[in-house]
Formats: structure tokens, C-alpha cells, sequence
């Protein structure tokens, strides 16, 4: 008989988990909480480390049709727009890191995981499924619906986000730390921005005590913008509560031109309060395991969140399609690969906070300005820092 999976959370972990365990011979349930898979209007960057998942799960080309590929990686400082360096990308990334680097609108992505799970396990996907706890037993484990009803599986997967009812059941109330940071984010149409579009590229803009992040999706006819201020007048995680445009122009007074119009032609304008949490000391309970945003929430200041959980999910599916008959094991094997990668992850987040808000001119000239020699003189020297995460390829990695 088929091993089941149960995946709690249809976000791009959960998705891409059911799509891999479904490739790897499993039966598969989403429970989604939410009555469609649908995402809020915003950008998501798909490193090539997490290209790599989708070619090996045969759906590259259908996450890249609507995507955006940068010219370049650039940093540019956030008030004059002087460059402090760039890079070339498209080419010198597939060529460096073997796959490319792509800017994706996250609605774009979920309908391409979707669609790939609804046309290779039809019905797979239950909305306004809600699991409120799981129980282990002697054949595996049992999701428990809110609506009382019991669902049996080999495995369950706890994808449910930062705010998961799978985390809180295996190890209780998390205590987050709050970094002193709330986050903006807004998606304009470009043929609104007039003569002030955001360059092709994926541009750091940094300053004192805040940075923006610019880039383009859905083949440059939109520009995404996150912009991250040092300020705890806002404390709450919600992805989907607003501000107003009058509040984030506030916070980038006298920035760029090519900011601040993003900021006043925008409809909406989203924020929330940036939490960091430690690395935590497992992820499983019996049959019971953690993906993504429910074990290692990450600061998005590598851009690495989505893509870790985009690994989680294949290499979850690929240890335990290894191993059926021995399941302990393969989820004991996922937790020691995937917790000391996903930690570096969020340290290196944590670091370019720090990196991208420097607040004096000696703090900026010590930090910068090596950059900038090295972005003259040296490229490969800046390209490498990112060797750790996007050459890795998951594939790889050994089952045993």
C-alpha cells in the first residue's frame, strides 16, 4: 500500500513537500485552513539553490515563465543612489551557481505549485481544513480536525506557518525576540512609476538605521518594494495588516527619488514587526515534524525564508521515500542535515541587519567602502559570500 502524508499548511513549503512526497511515491493530504491557496500581493526571491528543487521536480520552467531574471546584484546607498557596487547576474549566476536566480510574485508561485499538485494528485488539497493537534500511535500518527473529524497517515507535516498549531503541540509556546525592526512591502505596476522605474536588478538600498529592497516580477511589469526601519511604534506579525502611504513616506523622507515614488504610487501598503527566533533543539515528535516557518522563521535579510522551506519539503520527501519502513530514523536524519543549515541561515540574516543600517560615516567607510574596491576590483570576492547558500544543492545530499 502507498505510505500517506499529511501536510498541515498549503503556503510554498507545504506545496512543495506534497509535490515532492507525491513524486516519491506517497499518498498526500494538504489541510489548508484558508477556503482558497491564494498569497497577498507581494515578491519573493528564488535563489539558485531552490531552482535546483523545482528542476529536480520537473516544474523549472513552468516557476520561471512569469519571473523576473535580474541584470545584476547590486548595493546602492539609500539617499544619493550612489553605487556602491554590482555585479553581473543571469549568466555569471547559472554559470557560478547552476541555476539562475529569479524574482517571483508569490501569488505566481503558489498557483504553479497548485496546479502542479491538483494535475499529479487530484483532490489532494482540502480547504477549510483546519488541524488543531495530531496524535501519535502504533501505526503512525492521527490529524485532528476541528471539526472532530480523524484523518490516519504514515506521517505528518507540520507546514503551517510561523504561528503553527504543530510547533505549539510539540514544544509549546515559542517566545520570539523582537528586533527592533518593522517591515514595509508594496507592489506597484511599472507604467505607474513614470521615469523613476527601480533598475533590473536586486538592489540592497542601505542607510542610517534602515534599508529598502527593490526588484522587479512578472517579466518587469511590476516593481516590489521592502523597506525595513528601525522602530518599535509597531509590534504586530501580521503579514496582511496596513499602514498608511503618509507613514511609510515618513520613514523614507528625503530618501531617493526612485523610493519614495514607489512609495506614493503604491494602493497598499503593508506592514509588520520583524521577530527573530532561536534555533530550536528538534522538530519532531514521533510521525510528527516541522517545515519551514514552523521550525526556523528567518529574518528576510538574506532572502533565504521561502527557499529553506522550498529544500525542507524535497528533502523530507526523499529521506523518508528511502526509508518507508523506517521512519524514525529518516526524520531523525532530516533533523540533523537540515537544523545546522537552516541556523547559518538565520544567523547570516541577523548579520546583514546589522550590514545594511549603518548609522555613522566611519561606520559606513569601513563597511562600504571595501565593498566598493572589491565590486571595482575583485567581483568573485563579493560572489563567493554567497557560495554557502546557493551553490548547495539538496539533491545531494546523502541519506545516510
Amino acid at each position: 500500500m502507498m505510505p500517506k502524508a499529511i501536510i498541515v499548511g498549503g503556503g510554498i513549503g507545504g506545496l512543495t513537500a506534497a509535490i515532492a512526497f507525491h513524486a516519491y511515491g506517497w499518498k498526500v493530504t494538504v489541510l489548508e485552513r484558508a477556503s482558497a491557496l491564494s498569497e497577498v500581493g507581494a515578491g519573493i526571491q528564488i535563489s539558485p539553490n531552490g531552482m535546483k528543487v523545482f528542476r529536480a521536480l520537473g516544474i523549472e520552467y513552468d516557476v520561471a515563465e512569469n519571473g523576473f531574471l535580474p541584470e545584476a546584484l547590486e548595493m546602492r546607498f539609500g539617499r544619493s543612489g550612489n553605487r556602491i557596487f554590482q555585479i553581473e547576474a543571469r549568466r555569471a549566476i547559472v554559470e557560478r551557481w547552476g541555476a539562475p536566480y529569479l524574482h517571483l510574485h508569490r501569488a505566481d508561485l503558489i498557483g504553479v505549485l497548485t496546479r502542479t499538485l491538483a494535475k499529479r494528485s487530484p483532490n489532494a488539497v482540502r480547504l477549510n481544513a483546519v488541524c488543531a493537534s495530531y496524535e501519535n500511535t502504533d501505526q503512525g500518527v492521527t490529524a485532528v480536525l476541528e471539526s472532530g473529524e480523524r484523518l490516519e497517515a504514515d506521517i505528518l507535516v507540520g507546514a503551517d506557518g510561523i504561528h503553527s498549531n504543530i510547533r505549539r503541540q510539540m514544544l509549546g509556546e515559542d517566545q520570539p525576540n523582537f528586533t527592533g525592526n518593522i517591515a514595509w512591502r508594496a507592489v506597484v505596476p511599472m507604467d505607474r512609476l513614470d521615469d523613476l522605474p527601480p533598475p533590473p536588478t536586486a538592489c540592497v538600498w542601505v542607510g542610517a538605521k534602515r534599508h529598502a529592497v527593490t526588484y522587479r516580477l512578472r517579466g518587469g511589469t511590476l516593481a516590489n518594494f521592502v523597506g525595513i526601519v528601525e522602530d518599535d511604534r509597531w509590534t504586530s506579525e501580521s503579514w496582511t495588516e496596513q499602514g498608511t502611504r503618509e507613514e511609510a513616506m515618513a520613514d523614507f523622507a528625503g530618501w531617493h527619488p526612485i523610493l519614495t515614488n514607489l512609495i506614493a504610487k503604491a494602493d497598499a501598503h503593508y506592514r509588520w514587526a520583524l521577530f527573530d527566533r532561536d534555533p530550536l533543539d528538534r522538530w519532531t515528535d514521533g510521525r510528527a515534524v516541522l517545515l519551514g516557518d514552523a521550525c526556523h522563521p528567518t529574518l528576510p535579510f538574506q532572502a533565504q525564508g521561502a527557499v529553506m522551506a522550498i529544500e525542507d519539503g524535497f528533502l523530507l520527501a526523499k529521506l523518508c521515500s528511502d526509508a518507508p519502513k523506517d521512519l524514525d530514523s529518516a526524520l531523525a536524519t532530516y533533523f540533523e542535515t537540515r537544523q545546522p543549515r537552516t541556523s547559518r541561515v538565520q544567523a547570516a540574516s541577523r548579520r546583514n541587519a546589522k550590514l545594511f543600517h549603518k548609522a555613522t560615516p566611519l561606520g559606513r567607510a569601513f563597511t562600504y567602502g571595501p565593498m566598493w574596491l572589491a565590486g571595482k576590483v575583485a567581483p568573485v570576492a563579493i560572489r563567493s559570500q554567497q557560495d554557502p547558500f546557493y551553490a548547495y544543492d539538496v539533491r545531494e545530499e546523502p541519506l545516510r
